[in-house]
């Protein structure tokens, strides 16, 4: 195919408005099956907090666990240790490795064969987790599961956008967010319900990550691929009967017409990671590095990985540290159930802008208290405790309706088809960078800032809520093969990405042409 228009845009015209379907029990189910990819990896964040228990200390990172027991040192430091650290951040730098490879395994065997990948491996993981006798095979454990991370994390939120219907996409795409807040708040529990079973109650907790692994590995046998995949890789017409059974309708025409021309354009396109270098990329791939990066600099996988260890810094008791971890986790569950009812209503820009005004506040507040009631060497009063949990709480609240969800789902849903795969790799690339970075350093970073590591995310929250209001066009209700047309209109993109094109060529303002054929082996 040498069109021009086809080559520049992935579909030739607006259709949205002849989308038919509806929500269907197929939809439903599939999306259910899917989300639990999102559950282990919130177990695997969650279950972070075995950390803080004291037989995995001693048995592990003797130093930490005399370190914490002895008294006299540093609140802010008692934990800094970098192989703890380790224990933690090796899961996210295989995961980012693992992300990579995933793409071409997603895009030219389907988004079922990645899901499965993902977990096997984190059975895998689980397994050497639960019989670790040393170190070593601790930390192999947990890059085995960051394999599973990284094939899950590109994989499922794509199948999700492709299955969903335009209009109920971002709800339905929050069903990852929303089952990994669910695996977050369910590890919290299970380590808050196994800490007093000694001296094995760590293995329990790393071992239990294998029932949510077992139901992803089990549901993608059987979930059906999506159309857009099947179209991509030659299976036309078995895509159009996906498409008809999971819209409920044999009125597809408009979706499918759109998907057809989206996969022939991405069937051309030799070199997708080369391809979303290209300026008419460009919006696509600033959103696809900026979005999960600054998710994570919002500070929340620093209260999500060490919550037991960060409230027990601050003078609370191994058990109430815990309890306190479990609230967020719960805390953070019901407000992604939030988001879910009101994304496709109030859109993106609004929840994103919000959301994070709130964080900027709960993060200031925080840094005050501690700066004022709280030492290196004194504990905080009740009071102050409760405040401080509280705040935290609002925190966690205004993530987990804005940045949390959508920081996956905005990402996954703006991407054409024939450098989707590859766009979803580098957000879930970034994502685990950043968050192998924070979790390797955020111990240290608290040892050294103190109270002022809240400042140094508050800041972060600052630039990236600017930074929406901006750049960020809403895509709320906009068909994914014709999320490529709302770059163009958007003041500020418009001016990056190259001239309109026409059905017979590229088009230039000023009336001459460019080659028709540019980019399309990327």
């Amino acid at each position: 195919m040498a069109g021009g228009g086809v080559a520049a845009l992935g579909v030739k015209t607006e259709r949205a408005a002849q989308y038919k379907g509806r929500m269907t029990l197929a939809v439903a189910t599939t999306c259910l099956v899917a989300a639990v990819g999102g559950a282990i990896f919130g177990y695997d964040i969650g279950i972070s907090g075995v950390t803080s228990m004291d037989p995995f200390l001693e048995k592990f990172f003797p130093v930490v666990f005399h370190r914490k027991n002895s008294g006299g040192k540093n609140n802010y430091c008692k934990y800094d240790n970098q192989g703890l650290a380790a224990f933690t951040s090796s899961l996210y730098l295989a995961g980012l490795v693992a992300s990579l490879v995933a793409s071409p395994v997603t895009r030219n065997y389907g988004r079922k064969a990645s899901i499965v990948c993902g977990g096997v491996s984190f059975l895998i993981g689980a397994a050497l987790n639960v019989a670790a006798v040393n170190l070593a095979m601790l930390i192999l454990g947990r890059i085995m599961l960051g394999v599973g991370i990284g094939f899950g994390n590109q994989a499922v939120p794509l199948y999700l956008s492709e299955m969903a219907p335009a209009h109920l996409r971002g709800g339905l795409n929050m069903m990852f967010q929303l089952a990994t807040t669910l695996g977050i708040f369910t590890a919290n529990l299970i380590n808050y319900g196994t800490q007093n079973i000694k001296p094995w109650g760590w293995r329990l907790s790393l071992g239990l990550a294998a029932v949510p692994a077992l139901l992803m590995t089990l549901g993608g046998l059987f979930l059906p691929e999506t159309p857009n995949s099947l179209i991509e890789r030659g299976r036309v017409e078995e895509g159009r009967r996906v498409l008809e059974r999971i819209r409920g309708t044999a009125d597809v025409d408009a979706e499918f017409t759109d998907m057809v021309e989206a996969s022939e354009l991405a069937n051309t396109v030799e070199h997708p990671f080369r391809n979303i270098l290209q300026p008419r990329n460009r919006p696509q791939l600033v959103m696809a590095v900026c979005m999960p990066a600054f998710q994570i600099l919002t500070g929340i996988n620093s209260i999500l990985f060490y919550a037991p260890v960060l409230f027990q810094s601050m003078g609370f008791g191994g058990n109430a540290s815990l309890y306190s971890s479990v609230l967020t986790g719960a805390v953070l569950f019901s407000s992604t159930l939030i988001s879910i009812g009101i994304v496709d209503r109030l859109g993106r820009r609004k929840l994103l802008i919000s959301g994070g005004i709130q964080m900027i506040v709960c993060q200031v507040i925080v840094a005050v208290i501690l700066g004022v009631k709280f030492g290196a060497e004194k504990q905080l009063a009740r009071s102050y405790s409760v405040a401080v949990v509280v705040v935290i709480c609002l925190f966690v609240l205004a993530f987990g309706w804005s940045w949390g969800p959508l920081g996956w789902t905005v990402p996954s849903e703006i991407f054409p088809l024939e450098t989707r795969s590859a766009g979803q790799s580098i957000t879930v690339a970034v994502n685990l960078l950043f968050t192998f970075a924070i979790a390797q350093a955020f111990l240290s970073l608290l040892c050294a800032f103190k109270f002022g590591i809240f400042l140094f995310f508050a800041g972060w929250i600052t630039v990236m809520t600017v930074f929406v209001y901006v750049f960020l066009p809403e895509t709320k209700g906009v068909p994914i093969e014709e999320m490529v047309l709302l770059w163009r209109k958007h003041w500020f993109w418009k001016k990056v990405m190259p001239d309109m094109p026409l059905e017979d060529g590229w088009g230039a303002a000023e009336g001459h042409a460019a080659p028709a054929s540019n980019n399309h082996k990327g």
